[in-house]
């Protein structure tokens, strides 16, 4: 699998975002531009989401939301074992073929995933229904979920078609399409889910949860269509060879994703068995499935705004290595400038956020979700650097990286609930990442000779002394006290983080309603 080198010219695809080089404040502005498409995208998102999830803990309360936790890590596991990562494969794949200006070879790309990606799926699929009775009994000690675990077959089969189609899209760089996609998928789930839920309460998540699946595939549907893809007769022997490219790469991904679902269905499952009480059981389950969605819902917001496009991006350069590892000091700076202050308001507002995302009744998880918060602060922080593992192919340490980092979580998850409860599942994850960083840190070294840059060690000595000290405020200090020292650190990192973004883009680059209200805040010169 040959990588693509950093003057490739790609075919003028509509709707994509196009490369632009590097000037003197380097590609800063590609960055917030793409980060701006999707994460304006995943913001509707967002708003959505407050909907949907306040519709669902109200109706279904701590143990209902639990159960839909444990079904959705159902799915995800078996989605993330039969989709053999061909979908992360995909878009490196694409993102090759289109470098190479060969249509033939794009659309060859495309039409094997697609095909793979169907045939993944109704394995998956069948992989469900087979073993729903086992399943059942290894999750909730009944064979009585084994009917709902069955129907799980159809949003296994939905999803890693969709993400097939998904995967086009963004192999493509057609960041419009891929934010468009994420908004009207939002806006359809609102719809489906909330009449289910209300008419049929816990009977209904599942059909929810295959109701939204099947929206979004005919969202991505639609958009891949309109991306102009050629249809070509294929060969067996070039389908042949096409998928073994993908899933021997997606091989790695899906162990990766593996590793990632896993731990965290088997940390469900700890924290579901704590307690001899089905019903808190099931509960706990439920303050763990809405700390960890709070914890990573900006992060994740911010790490798929950027990935989107970065990493087919990265994967054009992965054999420069100084340019590999200049854009991902890039990348790497402006990640911490937009991860930084929410992550502190975050953690200050954390009472706040699971009231009004989900119900008074989810409390009890605000440590819990402290905890998270700096677990995804090292997240962000390892995540660019983990990237150059990816746009380099190079699946061994990518793998082991991940079996190291599974073997931490859990093993932490297993001593730290034991000790002290549900918060003993955040401290996992937050000593799970101390560990992963340290180990990305030293195979990116010796794999591109990678080395943060100073703007960066002085972003990270800003941010994580500062998080640091908001965290043990509400440990140690009055609680009005500690969130006074919370919102002061979160005004102050922000503006800070607006004023610093705004001078490696340059105001004049910003949209024009953009710089008019930072022009307002004073956070901008007015001459910009």
């Amino acid at each position: 699998m040959s990588d693509t080198t950093a003057n490739t010219p790609a075919p003028a695809v509509s709707g994509e975002l196009r490369a632009t080089p590097a000037g003197p404040r380097g590609t800063y502005g590609q960055i917030l531009k793409s980060s701006a498409l999707v994460g304006g995208s995943q913001m509707v998102d967002v708003f959505v989401a407050m909907i949907r999830v306040k519709v669902m803990a109200v109706l279904l309360g701590p143990a209902g939301f639990g159960l839909m936790g444990l079904f959705t890590s159902i799915a995800d596991l078996t989605r993330s074992v039969a989709g053999m990562g061909v979908n992360a494969s995909g878009v490196r794949q694409i993102a090759e073929a289109v470098g190479s200006g060969d249509r033939r070879r794009i659309a060859l790309t495309v039409a094997v995933l697609r095909r793979t990606s169907v045939a993944l799926g109704m394995l998956g699929g069948l992989f469900l229904v087979l073993f729903c009775r086992p399943i059942s009994r290894l999750t909730f000690d009944t064979d009585a979920y084994a009917l709902p675990v069955a129907l799980l077959a159809l949003v296994v089969l939905i999803r890693i078609s969709m993400e097939g189609m998904g995967a086009v899209l963004q192999g493509m760089r057609r960041i419009v399409d891929l934010a468009t996609c994420a908004v009207i998928g939002s806006v359809l789930s609102v719809f489906a889910t909330v009449p289910l839920l209300y008419f049929f309460r816990e009977q209904g998540v599942v059909p929810a949860l295959v109701t939204v699946a099947a929206l979004g595939w005919l969202v991505n549907w639609w958009f891949v269509r309109r991306a102009g893809v050629e249809k070509v007769a294929v060969t067996t022997a070039e389908v042949l060879a096409e998928a073994k490219a993908l899933l021997r790469l997606g091989s790695a991904f899906m162990a990766s994703g593996l590793l990632t679902m896993g731990a965290g269905y088997v940390i469900r499952l700890i924290v579901l068995h704590q307690s001899a009480d089905p019903d808190e059981g099931l509960k706990a389950a439920g303050y763990y499935g809405a700390a960890w969605a709070m914890g990573g819902l900006y992060i994740g917001m911010i790490v798929q705004a950027m990935g989107t496009d970065f990493y087919p991006r990265l994967t054009a350069v992965a054999k420069d290595n100084p340019e590999c590892n200049r854009l991902v000091n890039e990348q790497a700076e402006v990640s911490l400038l937009l991860a930084g202050p929410g992550v502190l308001g975050t953690l200050t507002l954390a009472p706040l956020v699971l009231t009004v995302f989900y119900s008074p009744q989810f409390e009890a998880a605000v440590t819990l979700l402290r905890w998270i918060c700096l677990g995804m602060m090292l997240r962000v922080i390892s995540w660019p650097m983990g990237t150059i593992v990816l746009a380099k192919g190079r699946q061994n340490p990518f793998f082991w990286s991940e079996v190291a980092w599974a073997a931490v979580h859990l093993g932490l998850a297993w001593l730290l609930v034991r000790w002290f409860g549900l918060n003993g599942a955040g401290m996992a994850f937050f000593g799970s990442y101390v560990s992963h960083l340290i180990v990305v840190s030293v195979i990116v070294r010796r794999m591109s000779g990678f080395a943060w840059s100073a703007a960066n060690w002085r972003l990270a000595l800003l941010f994580l002394p500062a998080i640091g000290l908001v965290f043990a405020g509400f440990v140690f200090l009055p609680f009005w006290l500690a969130t006074a020292i919370g919102l002061t650190a979160t005004l102050g990192t922000g503006i800070f983080a607006v004023r610093r973004l705004a001078h490696l883009v340059s105001a004049e680059r910003l949209p024009r309603v953009v710089r008019r209200v930072l022009q307002w805040l004073r956070l901008v010169p007015r001459s910009a």
